[in-house]
């Protein structure tokens, strides 16, 4: 994926994590935030964690792994080899390759 808008923008990652019911997504390396942790145990230290926050998805967009660009997800009909039925296939935008 890649960050089109806010302080990681131009920066690339993979997903992590999907929250489709909030329309976020985590990706990695990006939107780091760190975050004081108190001992847990009795004699253990306290420390600063890193972790990753969700992003919006409208501020990702997809990168094709065939011409490398960051493009939009278009959908094409296929048809099964065996039962018939059509099923929908992602595609890219630009070069038509399947994602």
């Amino acid at each position: 994926m890649l960050i089109i808008s806010g302080k990681d923008r131009a920066k690339t990652g993979k997903v992590l994590k999907s929250l489709p019911k909030f329309g976020r997504v985590v990706v990695e390396g990006v939107n780091i935030v760190k975050k004081s942790q108190r001992p847990r145990q009795q004699g253990q230290k306290g420390q600063i964690v890193s972790f990753s926050k969700p992003i919006d998805v409208s501020n990702v967009k997809l990168l094709c792994s065939k011409c490398g660009k960051p493009t939009r997800v278009g959908y094409r009909a296929m048809e099964g080899e065996k039962t018939g039925q059509t099923k929908s296939v992602r595609v890219c935008k630009k070069c038509s390759a399947e994602i």
